[in-house]
């Protein structure tokens, strides 16, 4: 499955898939309709696509990448409680819904750099540096894990403030002080 890689501006093309109203998805790069595991390894390789529907055009990415999710949490090894799930419900509506969804981007994010980091710091390893690396892997993953918490704790304390600034703002805009 090989992109297209240039557009005629000179930057990466980004793929365009068509669902149709039989639920096929079809490929406009390669001309044949795919699966939707087909879809996830497009994820997986980080290729830049969007799913458009075939009749109206609407952006339909994040309902499939929704898909993927489900059924990859219907497959196994699901990766939200109960609980978690839940408590991402109870955000929609909810004044922080907004932040909590740039918050757990971000999170994530800083997740996915740490991982890279550390793929990128294994390449150069040689079998005696590896098996030194995993004997001291406690006290490093535990200042990988304590940056990425301190992130976190960061950006929820950035969150926090903005939704007091905006609070403070509405309620000046009623007449009501603090």
């Amino acid at each position: 499955m090989q992109s297209k890689k240039a557009a005629a501006g000179g930057k990466p093309a980004q793929r365009v898939i068509k669902k149709y109203p039989n639920r096929r998805l079809y490929d406009t790069d390669t001309s044949t309709y795919i699966t939707l595991a087909e879809v996830k390894q497009l994820v997986m390789d980080s290729e830049s696509f969007v799913v458009r529907d075939a009749k109206t055009n609407e952006d339909l990415t994040r309902s499939i990448l929704l898909q993927i999710i489900l059924e990859e949490e219907a497959g196994g090894a699901p990766m939200f409680s109960e609980a978690a799930l839940a408590n991402l419900i109870r955000f929609y509506g909810h004044a922080a819904q907004g932040f909590m969804g740039t918050y757990l981007e971000k999170n994530v994010q800083a997740f996915t750099d740490i991982q890279a980091k550390l793929a990128e710091q294994s390449k150069t390893l040689t079998p005696e540096m590896w098996a030194q690396f995993m004997s001291m892997q406690n006290p490093m993953m535990q200042g990988m894990m304590g940056n990425y918490v301190e992130q976190s704790k960061t950006i929820f304390d950035k969150m926090q403030e903005q939704m007091a600034k905006q609070t403070e703002q509405m309620l000046g805009a009623f007449g009501i002080k603090r």
